[in-house]
């Protein structure tokens, strides 16, 4: 494992190469400062409120990777005087879907910080999160001695077609895509690396059914107290040093975790699919591109009867689907 992980470290060095400075403001982070490292390509309409959303929960500056925008995200990033930007026409796919990217300026500008890696269609959502910055969480996971915090993936999504309204620039996606699985979940353990390895939701209900094991995995560590040693192996399911993925409790009790909302399903997402299906960036050849545009194209509602309407992050424990842990 020790090799590996100075391997992933090697590559992402070698990697840097693909990255070209757009604009470095780097110079402005301060020691103690809570870090977004993100990749994303022509995501323009998403970014308004994704990073209005982070800085109001105490994200101090931003490190993002555009991976070859023709939508006019690179100016609009540029522009935003916490963010740093980097631009490259490299392969999504070779980098290991932005891994090698992302480790490098972690490696580089996230040594000491706490790091939190999302797309800009997931949202972090924590204990006491509507009431407490992001800080006061790392505060706590500092004095507990905690340096990983996982986050579950949940899959938002209207109610109906989701292509029936449109989403704005600005907009709360979840006021659109309020809907999610409450159940439908299965855990099982990944032994080589110790992290635990999650599957369900809606992908797996309505685009894999007959084969669950191909859907998506949801487990997911974005929090991290980064040093230059790590490396995320997989995007951010699991990480090296193995220890980091020990984020649940083996002997029956809970260790405070979140949830991811992830809101891919909004009217945006059928032209989005077909341009990565087209792209070919993605993991085992688009497979889930393919199911995406496949089952979509007939019917494109993920609602059913077994639906639950999202409220808060209460709702999200009472469910099981995060915990608070011995955090009060």
């Amino acid at each position: 494992m020790r090799l590996q992980r100075k391997r992933w470290l090697i590559r992402a060095f070698r990697k840097r190469r693909e990255l070209k400075t757009v604009i470095d403001r780097t110079s402005q982070i301060r020691p103690g400062d809570i870090l977004l490292f993100s990749t994303q390509r022509n995501e323009k309409i998403r970014l308004p409120y994704f990073l209005n959303y982070y800085r109001e929960m105490g994200i101090n500056h931003f490190l993002i990777v555009d991976n070859d925008s023709n939508d006019g995200s690179v100016d609009y990033l540029a522009d935003q005087p916490d963010v740093s930007l980097w631009h490259t026409k490299g392969s999504y796919k070779r980098s290991r879907f932005g891994v090698d990217w992302l480790n490098w300026l972690q490696r580089k500008y996230g040594h000491g910080h706490w790091t939190l890696v999302v797309d800009p269609d997931e949202f972090f959502v924590y204990p006491f999160c509507d009431t407490r910055p992001i800080r006061a969480l790392t505060d706590w996971l500092d004095a507990s001695s905690i340096k990983s915090f996982s986050a579950m993936l949940l899959d938002m999504y209207p109610k109906g077609r989701i292509d029936e309204q449109p989403y704005r620039a600005g907009q709360d996606p979840v006021e659109i895509a309020t809907w999610f699985d409450s159940g439908n979940y299965t855990i099982s353990k990944n032994h080589r690396f110790g992290n635990l390895w999650i599957q369900g939701g809606p992908r797996a209900r309505v685009f894999f059914p007959d084969m669950p094991q191909k859907a998506p995995a949801l487990n997911k560590i974005p929090l991290v107290k980064w040093d230059r040693r790590y490396a995320y192996v997989s995007s951010t399911h699991m990480l090296l040093p193995r220890g980091l993925n020990l984020v649940y409790d083996e002997w029956g009790g809970e260790k405070a975790s979140g949830v991811l909302l992830h809101t891919k399903f909004l009217d945006t997402f059928t032209v989005k699919a077909a341009e990565e299906l087209s792209r070919k960036q993605h993991y085992a050849a688009s497979v889930e591109y393919k199911a995406y545009a496949e089952t979509l194209k007939d019917n494109p509602d993920l609602w059913c009867k077994w639906s639950e309407k999202y409220i808060n992050w209460r709702q999200l424990e009472i469910l099981g689907l995060m915990s608070k842990g011995n955090w009060a």
